[in-house]
């Protein structure tokens, strides 16, 4: 699995300091990320609150875990 460097409270805030009007390449040196990781973090996290982002990123890690047991029940059903 994937390591997470930064939590949603940290992506908030680098994507307001941008929206404030800071040079983005500055921002990703100041941060060490790369600018394709930044405009990712802007297509999925713009405009959002941080109350918003933790909704949505508990909702995606139900979605995984539910899309783990449907595989389960299907090879399973496969099985038989």
């Amino acid at each position: 699995m994937k390591r997470k460097r930064f939590s949603d409270e940290q992506i908030i805030g680098i994507l307001k300091e941008a929206d404030a009007g800071a040079v983005v390449l500055d921002l990703c040196r100041k941060h060490g990320m790369s600018s394709a990781t930044f405009y990712a973090w802007k297509a999925k996290y713009g405009g959002l609150e941080l109350s918003e982002a933790k909704r949505l990123r508990a909702l995606e890690d139900e979605n995984a875990r539910l899309k783990r047991l449907l595989a389960d029940a299907m090879l399973d059903n496969a099985g038989l």
